[in-house]
């Protein structure tokens, strides 16, 4: 079942690339495979893109340009989480190469028709606050 919190999970998967972007930031493809805390980082931040995603729901596929495939996205996110042996950092590198920019591209894009409420958009909000 889909979410019913749909900006959250933007604000999720841009919150995450976000985090790739600078753990990445001035690697090769080279470096980035031989520091292992980068990338057992960008493995769980690519984890997180890919759970927003599944619970963002299949009727958000159609909202993205073709040339991403969000199908495939949540598919990932299972390998990495079950199939984690057998994962190749290139595959890894690829993916934070090639098709994070698409993704955040068309994310900010959905972000700005299915924006924050002022609930979350507030740095001192509480929930947890009478007020």
């Amino acid at each position: 079942m889909p979410t019913e919190r749909p900006a959250e999970r933007i604000r999720d998967i841009l919150t995450n690339i976000g985090a790739v972007e600078r753990y990445t930031a001035g690697l090769t493809a080279k470096t980035f495979a031989t520091d292992r805390m980068v990338v057992d980082a960008v493995e769980r931040c690519l984890e997180r893109i890919a759970e927003a995603a599944r619970k963002l729901g299949a009727e958000f596929d159609a909202k993205v340009p073709d040339d991403l495939d969000l199908h495939k996205i949540r598919q990932f996110g299972s390998v990495l989480r079950h199939d984690y042996d057998a994962i190749d950092n290139g595959v890894i590198w690829n993916a934070v190469a090639a098709e994070l920019p698409k993704l955040k591209a068309a994310f900010e894009a959905l972000q700005r028709e299915y924006p924050l409420s002022q609930k979350h958009l507030d740095r001192d909000f509480d929930p947890f606050s009478d007020k």
